[in-house]
């Protein structure tokens, strides 16, 4: 057996089972606890401490994925992952939104939140105006 580092296991079991760069967010956003990494088996195979490091560093990635990843495909994969999880992309994106700062670890950086909160608008609009366009009649 050929031994992983925490962040390498994190990406290759944990992280790959969960579809959607921003579902990916919000999974390791909803780990944060009291300004560490809370996971319970992950904590008791890696230990604690390599365990915190290798969630900080990829919930850092996941924002950065998120925030270098164009609108369109950002869109079209919110909406694999959603449809994929039997959920509504319009209402997801909105309940993401609403988290706002929560989605971000600590420190994320100058103009992190401000460029999610961005990013989670513009697509909610994108979705709303698609939404409108699918319902349009033809005159």
């Amino acid at each position: 057996m050929t031994l992983k580092s925490a962040l390498e296991d994190l990406s290759r079991s944990t992280l790959r089972a969960i579809s959607g760069y921003l579902q990916k967010l919000e999974y390791l956003a909803g780990l944060r606890d009291r300004g560490g990494y809370s996971h319970w088996g992950f904590g008791k195979v890696h230990g604690e401490s390599a365990a915190n490091r290798a969630l900080r560093e990829a919930h850092k990635s996941a924002v950065s994925q998120v925030l270098s990843t164009p609108l369109s495909t950002l869109l079209a994969d919110v909406e694999d992952s959603t449809t994929a999880e039997g959920q509504d992309t319009k209402e997801y994106l909105k309940t993401l939104s609403e988290k706002g700062n929560v989605l971000l670890p600590n420190d994320p950086g100058p103009g992190a939140a401000r460029h999610l909160s961005s990013v989670l608008h513009a697509l909610l609009g994108l979705e709303k105006h698609r939404d409108k366009n699918a319902t349009r009649q033809v005159s």
